[in-house]
């Protein structure tokens, strides 16, 4: 039913890139969600005071949260989606990000609340009425539940959005607490001893996890993650491609929300090169990055020294003796200053991210150490790059 009403709700769609489409996404979601979430609310609360049971009502206000949540959703879609301005000159796309915490926030206070009240119920128990219909109108409420779910996650995966997969996280929880819910009434029915308190205990706990779960992975998106594997694979893949480009390094990816990702390179190119040509070349490379990845790119360019056998073989020393002490590292950037007495090697080295600080060094001590030893008059000059993608 889900693609059925994003197929006629939501113009072009398929294409998800676009910033308008995003915000269509996450409003449909919004307002799905609130309108079930309200029929869930009245629903719920009129069954737990007709029950007595303080974990149907628990529930029930969860599903009020979450008509709030779902309001969170459309406010910060919009607003998210607004032009970039002088404050803000790379767009308020992270404003989702913040959206996706508020969400979590709300999903922990609620386990919170209903932990409170099931430690109550523990302290002071009371007799749960038992209904078969009851019971139906919660199965059926659990299955609407399953189905926020799926569309939820439908939208969160179409747009690869972290604030429509935090709210189907809610949702989830839901399904649980609901489920949880039916099982203690069930229960109850057959034995003399009340378990509603302690199942609401334990789904209190899943849901403040899960909660805290939501908001971990939220905030490290706000601070910055490592970015794909297949993302780097693409920009590389098309900077590589041309002839022009004899190697590249210093890849920045920074993330400014869905849809608003922003690059930069360097772009290693003979320094013999024609560079009015070089440079529509990486114009070309810059437009077609743009158009697979949505990436906007920045292409430094960087003249380095080839068909110098001097150069070349100070080079291929350096590499030969770096790859004896470590396979995982590489150079660039590499040049040398000439002098009587003296040679400075000049380049940037690119160490694994999984060492240390103390390790790093120790590399570069260890290189210098072993090319001292080849030939005196080298003397390195070495700058130790961070790896951001």
């Amino acid at each position: 039913m889900i693609k059925f009403l994003v197929r006629h709700t939501i113009k072009n769609c398929d294409k998800t890139e676009d910033k308008k489409v995003r915000e269509q996404y996450c409003v449909l979601g919004g307002i799905l969600g609130a309108v079930c979430n309200i029929i869930l609310f009245a629903v719920k609360l009129l069954i737990g005071l007709a029950m007595n049971s303080i974990a149907i009502m628990s529930d029930a206000f969860n599903n009020l949260s979450d008509m709030g949540s779902c309001f969170v959703v459309i406010i910060s879609s919009k607003m998210a989606n607004r032009q970039p301005d002088r404050e803000h000159p790379f767009g308020h796309g992270r404003i989702e990000y913040i959206s996706s915490l508020i969400v979590s926030f709300i999903i922990m206070l609620v386990g919170f609340e209903l932990l409170k009240s099931s430690v109550d119920k523990i302290a002071h128990p009371e007799e749960l009425v038992f209904s078969g219909v009851m019971i139906l109108i919660l199965v059926l409420s659990l299955s609407v539940k399953l189905w926020m779910y799926y569309a939820y996650s439908y939208i969160g995966k179409q747009i690869n959005s972290s604030m429509m997969r935090a709210t189907a996280r809610d949702s989830i929880n839901d399904v649980i607490s609901t489920s949880a819910v039916i099982l203690a009434t069930v229960i109850n029915h057959f034995i003399p001893f009340n378990i509603d308190g302690i199942i609401g205990v334990v789904v209190a706990v899943y849901i403040m996890y899960g909660g805290f779960k939501v908001a971990k992975e939220t905030v490290d998106l706000i601070l910055g993650t490592k970015p794909s594997a297949e993302l780097v694979k693409g920009i590389v893949d098309h900077v590589m491609c041309h002839s022009e480009i004899c190697g590249m390094h210093d890849l920045i990816i920074h993330d400014y929300g869905p849809g608003r990702v922003f690059a930069s390179v360097h772009a290693e190119v003979p320094d013999d090169s024609n560079f009015v040509h070089v440079h529509e070349v990486i114009d070309e490379i810059e437009r077609n990055v743009f158009e697979s990845t949505g990436v906007q790119l920045v292409i430094h360019m960087d003249p380095v020294t080839v068909n110098n056998e001097h150069v070349d073989s100070l080079k291929k020393l350096v590499t030969d003796t770096l790859k004896g002490i470590d396979t995982a590292s590489s150079i660039h950037d590499f040049r040398i200053t000439d002098g009587e007495d003296r040679i400075n090697v000049i380049f940037d080295i690119v160490i694994q991210d999984t060492y240390s600080a103390d390790d790093r060094n120790k590399i570069v001590e260890v290189l210098k150490k072993q090319i001292k030893e080849k030939d005196p008059r080298l003397n390195l000059v070495v700058t130790i790059d961070e790896v951001y993608a």
